[in-house]
């Protein structure tokens, strides 16, 4: 087993969820509702994984959780 943070980001213009993996160059996908978005970012994970091991590239451990904070700024 192993785990990775996912960041969700709202889609404002089309609606649902918008998945990153940081940890994984390139491994996004996204979902109409926040359950179908983390459904979607476990198969996203998992198909990245095995194309990795597939390939024979080294697969990243996520180290630290990155952190998300929201900050407010004069401007």
């Amino acid at each position: 087993m192993r785990r990775y943070t996912i960041l969700l980001t709202p889609d404002l213009e089309e609606g649902g969820y918008v998945v990153h993996v940081p940890a994984l160059p390139g491994c996004h996908t996204q979902g109409d509702t926040l359950e179908e978005a983390i459904a979607n970012a476990r198969e996203a994970i998992a198909a990245w994984i095995k194309s990795a091991e597939k390939d024979g590239e080294a697969i990243p451990e996520e180290a630290a959780p990155p952190q998300a904070l929201t900050i407010d700024v004069a401007a």
